[in-house]
């Protein structure tokens, strides 16, 4: 594949020691901590914190990341914080939380801005603020983006009206809005094994998406950039049900187009770890909807993109868009473009 792609990868994740410190001794952090262990399983929360351990390094040391992406065969980074989107702050605390990560987004990407772009965070618990914090973060700080969570907070959806101003703010500012899921509201169902992140993960992707889709927003708002992680969840396979919902009950007929194609206008990753997923997931969405994603540094992750890009076998032109051309249109013009 001809070099003249810069290879990004949209899905890598970036510690935030400072914040960590800012809420360590906050109630709200202590529950939250209680609600994901019953949801993970006492063997899945120990091995998690164990990793995270493992991973502090990877997560925050600029050399060990370059190292690792030229080792990939890497180009460029979208950074997005470690996907905890502590939706149990209060305001006042959201917005140091917030603001921190920003500022160590950008100060990490300023570090080598011929590698990284910035994904910021934003509190969307607090809508109104929520949408300040994307102007700031994109206007002040030259972030590309924020992060948010399959929901704003629980029993907030995304397609809440609350969120009307936030989205609007997206559009508006060509801001990139990543999804990526933390929890499950499955629960304890998914207790054991790991099942919290490979059931709940594609679970929750999948009703965020739906939630866009179905409720209209995706047409209210046509310019919106918004990307979704572990390449868009269950709905990456099973788009084709969502529309024969639509084209057969009047209950989910609730917009002019059917949620495939307006699923098709936002992006997804390409991390379905084969090549056959990988094609599957190409017919199903479009060449022009995904992206490369490594989930760097985690065990989830893959440390070969580029080269699972390959194996896939796709043609030049559907190889070209997934190694970049589609992160460009997504986060805008890259490093050296």
């Amino acid at each position: 594949m001809p070099r003249t792609v810069p290879a990004v990868d949209v899905h890598a994740h970036l510690g935030v020691p400072a914040v960590d410190e800012l809420i360590a001794d906050e109630p709200g952090l202590a529950r939250q901590r209680a609600i994901d262990g019953a949801s993970l399983g006492p063997e899945s929360a120990a091995c998690n914190a164990e990793q995270i351990g493992a991973l502090a390094a990877k997560l925050t040391d600029v050399d060990l990341r370059i190292a690792a992406m030229d080792r990939a065969g890497v180009d460029v980074q979208a950074v997005s914080p470690v996907p905890l989107p502590h939706t149990w702050a209060p305001r006042e605390l959201a917005t140091r939380i917030a603001a921190l990560t920003n500022e160590a987004v950008a100060e990490f990407c300023a570090r080598r801005p011929d590698r990284f772009v910035g994904i910021g965070a934003v509190s969307l618990q607090h809508p109104d603020l929520a949408a300040r914090q994307l102007r700031t973060a994109v206007r002040e700080r030259g972030i590309r983006g924020v992060q948010i969570s399959t929901v704003a907070a629980p029993g907030i959806e995304l397609d809440h009206p609350s969120l009307a101003e936030f989205w609007a703010a997206a559009e508006e500012l060509d801001a990139a809005v990543l999804i990526h899921p933390w929890g499950c509201t499955l629960g304890e169902r998914l207790n054991a094994y790991y099942l919290f992140n490979t059931v709940g993960n594609p679970v929750e992707t999948a009703l965020a998406l739906s939630r866009l889709a179905f409720s209209g927003l995706l047409e209210r708002h046509p310019r919106l950039r918004i990307w979704s992680a572990h390449g868009g969840g269950y709905l990456g396979s099973h788009l084709v049900r969502a529309d024969h919902a639509w084209s057969v009950r009047g209950d989910a007929r609730t917009t002019e187009a059917p949620p495939s194609e307006l699923l098709r206008r936002t992006f997804v990753d390409s991390l379905v770890y084969t090549p056959h997923q990988l094609r599957h997931l190409v017919e199903t969405m479009g060449a022009g909807s995904v992206t490369l994603g490594s989930d760097y540094p985690f065990d989830m992750g893959v440390e070969d993109p580029v080269d699972r890009l390959l194996a896939a076998g796709l043609d030049v032109e559907t190889s070209e868009a997934i190694r970049g051309r589609n992160a460009e249109r997504l986060l805008g013009p890259l490093p050296g473009r």
